[in-house]
């Protein structure tokens, strides 16, 4: 089978293609360096020739408001037009978990407009909405620092490891489409700042985590279920603990 990753050089993508491949599928990883271009529709018709199964993994190169709307816009348009002309049998998308709930983030309601388009596309879908990735966790706590304090919400959420990620993307890519969401999450809910505050203080970090209620994310005040799944997601296995243990991370 032809499967198409957008995206396919990144994080969950080069992870998602490896394993794809490693079952004997034929997958093209796309990237604008690859010289596939969602936004430019640039080689997009030719990458898309004989697949049967797209994986939208794309993300905006810039996170303000207009620049990542128009980003998921132009190229969930392009993608999906393209997709239809080349007869794909199953578009997949990842998304993020509670997105629907935060429309004061100009990111998420982007990625809601994605996901509009491509529920309105007529081709057979499948929306994954995960959790944060524990990946991300040192981003997340560079964008709250000021000085040597990381002010963050002291809200729950139930991050994943990007393995867990791509073995449920590879799945669902050899799955029937569902015309739906499925929802997926790490094994454990726990408060941002408590679970930044522990990778800080294991990586000997010096700055110092202050959990606020009404401290903002991507733009949005968050409650202990803005980022948490709702029932019966699909939990990943890896724990904090297991991923920390593995990670490739700078130990100061």
């Amino acid at each position: 089978m032809k499967i198409v990753i957008i995206g396919g050089t990144g994080l969950i993508g080069s992870k998602t293609v490896e394993r794809l491949r490693k079952k004997g599928h034929e997958v093209l990883a796309a990237s604008p360096n690859s010289g596939v271009n969602t936004v430019t529709g640039e080689g997009l018709p030719e990458a898309l020739v004989g697949a049967q199964v797209v994986i939208d993994l794309a993300n905006s190169p810039s996170f303000e408001d207009k620049a990542v709307l128009e980003f998921f816009e132009t190229s969930g348009r392009n993608l999906l037009a393209a997709g239809k002309a080349a007869g794909v049998k199953h578009h997949i998308a990842l998304s993020i978990v509670g997105a629907e709930r935060l429309p004061d983030s100009g990111y998420l309601r982007a990625k809601m407009v994605q996901e509009k388009l491509i529920r309105e596309s007529g081709i057979p879908y499948t929306i994954v909405h995960s959790t944060q990735f524990f990946e991300f966790l040192g981003g997340i706590a560079q964008s709250a620092t000021a000085g040597d304090i990381v002010t963050l919400p002291s809200a729950y959420f139930q991050p994943i490891a990007s393995d867990d990620v791509a073995d449920i993307m590879t799945d669902v890519a050899l799955s029937a489409p569902i015309n739906g969401t499925i929802e997926i999450a790490g094994p454990e809910p726990v408060r941002m700042s408590d679970l930044v505050a522990r990778l800080l203080k294991a990586t000997n970090d010096p700055r110092k985590v202050i959990g606020d209620p009404h401290a903002r994310y991507f733009g949005t005040e968050l409650d202990d279920s803005s980022l948490v799944p709702g029932d019966h997601p699909r939990i990943g296995a890896i724990r904090f603990e297991d991923w920390f243990a593995h990670a490739p991370l700078p130990r100061h």
